[in-house]
């Protein structure tokens, strides 16, 4: 069900009643530039959910939504262009009045299309009025070198032709994509997938403003904001952006990965579905984040291809999973997340990192090393002045510890036995899961993860094992 089926009531339904209503004509652009001022005045979110480019991107791309240009997000693959495309259309009225049937949105002050030209000499201004949200004033298309022209401009409808109309008839013409997001936003994703003579159809859209069909005299202004997005590497690998397109674009604005660890953090807690009930700690959720900054950073990793937040999202994902397979499996009633279920987060990550050439063979070990290093300075940040002298001192009589991903939460406690100072460490480690009493789960992923730091920082020994490890002395 659409939003249109929920406009509300009292909103005019023909051309005289908005006439009457006061209802002023504007353009797109116009529209979303005095809601985007009026956001900016009033200090609303102008582009909800976006992290981490408050200083960069999003400057650049106000200045030009305020110029009223058409826009082309360049970035490598997962920094949130997508994303904050949508955001824009937040910036349409939020119910935008149009004639009602007519398959390019023509506003009822100003109807162009060939049908609603003749339905409006014909009803004048009991024009029928429906009203669309602006949700449904968004439209989007995955550019694919297969995507023809037809499919984005329209072509001649041969189910009207065999009505019995002329084949010069404008009103035979099936509108494509761009046509029926008119008076709206209209997104291409991967713009330089997009086959040449696709990207050569664009041209009139964005300078012109109408469209052509196979050599029909149909001039149809159109009044809509193109956004696209498209990774550099694409200028000269898959396919690229032709010159004459790129100079009818506005204005480039180039993006980024998060720049500092927390915007990372606020992605991941944003992005990642976990399972419900399902809680993986702070400590390991930055353990994460960092994971995924070391692996962006790595001189191993392929940084023309960049690795996207997707890697992190899907990683606490998948440390979520192996929490919630335990509990299944071990009859725990609430899954908490340690560091044992890290283990088994690199191999699936794989397929989202691409590799420097001289890296063949041993992808899985860098992006394990890595994973080690991203635990030891989150142990550093998160308890580096703790005293842990009591924990390791629990080992200097020769005892072990055994743990893993399907060793209980109790289990391990009553492995490890009391740990002096256990609220604190926790406060330490996990303080926004610190609330009221700490659960057995959380004891057990927090000592785990002292133990794992202390193996890290050479302060114990750890037989390592594919589901876990044994810590001593």
């Amino acid at each position: 069900m659409t939003h249109a089926a929920h406009a509300p009531g009292g909103l005019p339904r023909t051309r005289a009643a908005l006439r009457d209503s006061g209802h002023v004509h504007r353009s797109t652009a116009a529209e979303v530039r005095e809601n985007l001022l009026a956001r900016m005045a009033s200090g609303q979110p102008r582009f909800p959910g976006v992290h981490g480019f408050d200083d960069t991107v999003l400057p650049q791309l106000e200045r030009a939504l305020l110029a009223g240009h058409d826009v082309v997000l360049l970035g490598e693959r997962g920094q949130g262009k997508t994303r904050l495309i949508r955001t824009v259309a937040g910036l349409l009225d939020e119910w935008s009045p149009t004639v009602a049937g007519c398959p390019v949105n023509d506003h009822p002050y100003a109807p162009a299309c060939p049908s609603c030209v003749r339905r409006s000499a014909e009803e004048g201004d009991g024009l029928a009025v429906a009203w669309r949200h602006r949700d449904e004033r968004y439209g989007e298309k995955l550019a694919t070198p297969d995507t023809g022209t037809a499919e984005l401009i329209g072509d001649v409808d041969p189910a009207r032709l065999a009505e019995g109309r002329s084949l010069g008839d404008p009103e035979t013409v099936h509108f494509g994509l761009l046509p029926r997001a008119n008076r709206g936003v209209f997104c291409v994703n991967e713009l330089p997938d997009l086959p040449a003579r696709a990207q050569v159809a664009l041209f009139n859209v964005l300078e012109e403003r109408d469209l052509q069909v196979r050599g029909y005299t149909l001039r149809l202004p159109l009044d809509l904001l193109l956004v696209a997005s498209a990774n550099p590497e694409d200028y000269t690998s898959r396919g690229r952006i032709v010159t004459p397109l790129k100079d009818r674009f506005g204005a480039q604005v180039r993006t980024h990965y998060p720049p500092d660890l927390e915007h990372e953090l606020a992605l991941i807690r944003q992005e990642a579905d976990l399972p419900e009930g399902t809680t993986v700690p702070s400590h390991l959720v930055e353990a994460v984040a960092r994971f995924t900054r070391l692996v962006r950073a790595s001189n191993r990793v392929d940084h023309r291809s960049g690795v996207s937040v997707r890697f992190s999202v899907a990683a606490a994902e998948t440390v979520a999973a192996s929490a919630l397979r335990r509990a299944a499996i071990v009859g725990e009633d609430v899954p908490v997340a340690r560091v044992c279920d890290l283990t088994g987060v690199a191999e699936p990550l794989l397929g989202k990192v691409e590799f420097e050439t001289g890296a063949e063979g041993r992808e899985a070990s860098i992006l394990e090393t890595l994973l080690r290093r991203a635990v030891a300075e989150t142990f550093r940040a998160r308890l580096g002045e703790a005293d842990l002298e009591p924990l390791s001192d629990r080992f200097s009589g020769g005892g072990t510890v055994e743990t893993g991903d399907l060793v209980s939460s109790a289990e391990l406690l009553r492995r490890v036995g009391a740990v002096p100072g256990l609220a604190g460490l926790i406060e330490r480690a996990a303080p926004e899961e610190a609330d009221g009493p700490p659960t057995p789960g959380l004891a057990a992923a927090v000592v785990e993860f002292a133990l794992e730091g202390l193996y890290l920082e050479r302060r114990l020994s750890k037989d390592t094992a594919p589901d876990g490890g044994v810590y001593r002395f």
